[in-house]
């Protein structure tokens, strides 16, 4: 097959450095990591407190938008397992952001409830959210930007597609 190329399609293959998927995969890890550091920075740069960080950030505008809900809902919408939901709720009740109501419906369950301290939190970080996420996505092109997220939603439906048992 090789001899129907010509000398600069080898000299190309030969040329191109082999990226890994391990390399990939580190890269994309340390790229998380210094997003995730830079958005971080700009929350507190925008003057929210340092209790309300980027994960916890998203539990609370999740209960925000949904209104009050189960644990085992929130987990479910932000993919994560229960006691890591837990964990967070636990931070974040301590801070006075969240509420656990007992459920009516349903006495072994808990409501979660914002607290009137953290609506205000939560709308400041809404009006500096776009602002961060733009600045940090700044340098891809409309191009970049397309690829990017159809290379995501490429990897996010092998993950949900692959059974794997460490997600749910």
């Amino acid at each position: 097959m090789s001899q129907h190329l010509s000398d600069e399609e080898k000299r190309t293959i030969t040329e191109e450095p082999i990226i890994t998927s391990t390399q990939i995969l580190h890269l994309l890890f340390q790229v998380k990591h210094a997003l995730q550091q830079k958005y971080e920075c700009s929350l507190a740069s925008a003057g929210l407190p340092k209790p309300v960080t980027g994960p916890r950030l998203r539990v609370l505008m999740e209960i925000a938008a949904d209104g009050d809900m189960r644990m085992n809902e929130l987990a479910k919408k932000l993919g994560i397992k229960a006691r890591t939901v837990t964990q967070f709720i636990d931070a974040l009740e301590k801070d006075e952001l969240i509420l656990r109501i007992p459920d009516p419906l349903d006495r072994r369950a808990i409501i979660l409830q914002l607290t009137e301290r953290a609506k205000p939190l939560i709308q400041k970080a809404k009006e500096v959210n776009f602002t961060i996420a733009e600045q940090l996505i700044e340098p891809l092109s409309p191009q970049q930007r397309a690829q990017f997220v159809d290379i995501l939603q490429t990897l996010q439906s092998c993950k949900k597609s692959s059974g794997d048992k460490c997600s749910e």
